[in-house]
C-alpha cells in the first residue's frame, strides 16, 4: 500500500516539473522574438483598452499577468537583472527558459 502512495507522490512530482518546465518554455517563447537588433516589437492592450507597445521582456509578462508560481520566480529574476545590471531582461527569461529545456532533458535521461 505504501508502495502505491510514492509512486503516486513521484508521478504527481513529475507532473509538477512538467508544468514548471512546460511555463519556463512558454514564457521564453512569449519574448525571444523581442531580442536582438531586428527584434520585434509587441502591443499588449488590457483589460481597460489602454495599448502598451514595448520589446521589453519584463514589461510583456508583467503586463501579460500570469498567475502561477514559476512566472512570477522568472519575473524575478528578470527584475533582479534589470536592478542590477539595467538591461538583459529579455536575455535573463529566454536563458531561464532554455535552462528549464536542459534541466527536462537530464529529468528524462535520470
Amino acid at each position: 500500500m505504501s508502495e502505491n502512495v510514492n509512486n503516486s507522490k513521484n508521478q504527481q512530482g513529475a507532473t509538477a516539473r512538467e508544468v514548471c518546465i512546460h511555463i519556463a518554455r512558454e514564457l521564453s517563447k512569449l519574448v525571444k522574438h523581442t531580442l536582438g537588433p531586428n527584434g520585434l516589437d509587441n502591443m499588449l492592450v488590457d483589460t481597460a483598452g489602454d495599448s502598451v507597445i514595448t520589446n521589453d521582456g519584463a514589461t510583456i509578462i508583467k503586463q501579460s499577468a500570469i498567475d502561477h508560481a514559476v512566472a512570477k520566480v522568472i519575473m524575478q529574476v528578470a527584475k533582479t537583472q534589470e536592478e542590477q545590471c539595467y538591461d538583459g531582461t529579455t536575455s535573463s527569461i529566454i536563458l531561464t527558459g532554455e535552462l528549464m529545456s536542459q534541466a527536462a532533458e537530464l529529468l528524462k535521461n535520470k
